[in-house]
């Protein structure tokens, strides 16, 4: 009746013997997944090193642009066409000035000498030169009367943490795929090397279905990264994808990189280019600066169309490096006859 449980102390020190070299087990299988494939999964040690150093050429963009604004009356029956320079110099007096600023990200790519070169978005430093708003009809839709005009007087797009003010001007912009590269040249060449971005060109085609990526940027003023994972792979046959990340304004124009077989095997495979959001109008009450209302009671005055914009958190779109190279390429010639060799910024992984 006792020999029975003895049969079981072979299997039951195999078991324990198994658990206890789990561990080194583990450790000697991980590392070689070499399959030259993007990993999917948490890298196994750490890279705080190299993050902070792909970090350090992450920048907070800022673009101003200042802009003249005249009004008109509906009784002036005013037209787009009626609108020349003369026109606008008798209107000077009436003019009135006002702003509008957005901040984003941008990458220093490149630098050489006095010369630098930053990748951003577009849409950040892509302020029309014109801008018209015009009268509704009956019907509630635009008429061919202008209400308003907006003639921009200049931009400022700056980094404050470059030198001597960090001011940059737009040199090669292409607002159907959102890409936008910035430059400055200095009076003076640096003191300090500024930090550029010095990991392997990736290729974002070869992305897949939960590939992990860490992503760079300034949401809300604060230099963040955050991690997420790869859907919709080559999306649109170029390579762009999306990821899951949750952040907000300001992360545009920041870098997704991925990595291939392991830390330190970083490769830029992309730029976040926005947020996914919906906008919805809903009826309003009229706004009056210290009014509250209360839900309680009835409303019955003036009743107004408020539009209401939600971030859907969770769905961010990338510009593919694919895309990206392309561009660069397309732009290389312009580039280099200025003094920037912005197309020799890094070298392709193998």
């Amino acid at each position: 009746m006792c020999s029975r449980p003895l049969q079981f102390i072979p299997a039951l020190l195999l078991a324990l013997a198994a658990l206890s070299c789990s561990h080194d087990v583990y450790q000697d299988v991980y590392p070689t997944l070499l399959d030259g494939r993007y990993d999917s999964e948490f890298p196994y040690r750490g890279s705080s090193k190299q993050l902070e150093q792909i970090s350090e050429s992450v920048k907070m963009l800022t673009t101003i642009a200042y802009y003249k604004t005249f009004s008109f009356t509906e009784k002036e029956q005013i037209r787009a066409s009626d609108i020349t320079e003369e026109f606008v110099e008798k209107r000077e007096e009436t003019a009135v000035y006002v702003n509008k600023s957005l901040s984003g990200t941008a990458t220093v790519i490149w630098a050489e000498g006095r010369r630098v070169a930053l990748l951003t978005c577009a849409h950040i430093v892509a302020f029309p030169e014109t801008t018209f708003t015009y009268f509704l009809g009956p019907d509630r839709r635009p008429t061919a009367l202008v209400k308003m005009l907006s003639i921009k007087e200049r931009q400022m797009n700056f980094v404050g943490i470059l030198p001597e003010g960090g001011e940059l001007e737009i040199l090669a912009m292409d607002k159907g795929i959102d890409v936008a590269i910035l430059g400055k040249e200095f009076e003076t060449a640096p003191s300090l090397p500024i930090p550029v971005f010095s990991y392997p060109i990736g290729r974002s085609t070869e992305l897949e279905w939960g590939s992990f990526v860490y992503l760079f940027g300034y949401p809300s003023g604060y230099r963040m990264v955050t991690k997420g994972i790869v859907s919709s792979p080559n999306r649109d046959r170029r390579g762009a994808f999306l990821v899951d990340a949750v952040f907000g304004g300001g992360f545009s124009g920041g870098i997704a990189v991925a990595i291939r077989d392991g830390v330190p095997n970083f490769e830029l495979v992309g730029m976040v280019k926005m947020v996914s959001a919906r906008t919805t109008y809903l009826l309003a009450p009229r706004r009056e600066e210290g009014a509250e209302y209360d839900p309680t009671v009835p409303y019955d005055g003036e009743i107004f169309v408020d539009r209401h914009t939600d971030i859907e958190y969770g769905v961010t779109q990338v510009v593919p490096i694919d895309a990206i190279e392309d561009f660069l390429s397309e732009n290389s010639a312009r580039l280099i006859a200025r003094g920037y060799r912005v197309s020799l910024v890094a070298t392709k992984a193998p």
